[in-house]
């Protein structure tokens, strides 16, 4: 449940940096500055498509995996936990290309971006944890 929570989390950061992307939010609420000029700077897209629907897409996966994992039918398989933790291993890879586009190429920081980050990361952590655990009670 925590981690279905935490791609709640994450899918809210992501519509909401889409719905900029969109033009249906004007102006984003950011303490740095720096949030549209990542938004709207090149590589904010990637092999064509918006990061942010990327995100969209990305943490409404995860979503439903994690959320699949908490019925009766996947509680105990291991499913959930290998999806959730290569999904979320992928997701984080690719956080961390952006980071360092951000830090390096663009030199500008968006707070929204970097809360997704650290939504990723515990989601990966905890799915990490989750699959240990699943792989200790079968063993």
């Amino acid at each position: 449940m925590g981690i279905a929570l935490l791609c709640l989390a994450g899918l809210f950061v992501s519509i909401y940096l889409w719905l900029f992307k969109l033009g249906v939010v004007g102006t984003m609420t950011c303490g740095t500055g720096g949030c549209e000029t990542v938004q709207l700077s090149p590589q904010s897209i990637f092999l064509g498509v918006e990061v942010a629907l990327i995100g969209v897409l990305g943490y409404t996966l995860l979503l439903a995996v994690a959320v699949a994992g908490t019925l009766p039918r996947w509680a105990t398989a291991r499913g959930p936990a290998v999806a959730l933790t290569v999904l979320s291993g992928g997701a984080l890879l690719f956080t961390l290309w952006l980071k360092y586009l951000e830090f390096f190429v663009i030199e500008a920081v968006c707070q929204w971006c970097v809360a997704s980050a650290v939504i990723i990361l515990l989601v990966f952590l905890l799915s990490a944890t989750d699959l240990r655990r699943s792989r200790g009670a079968m063993g």
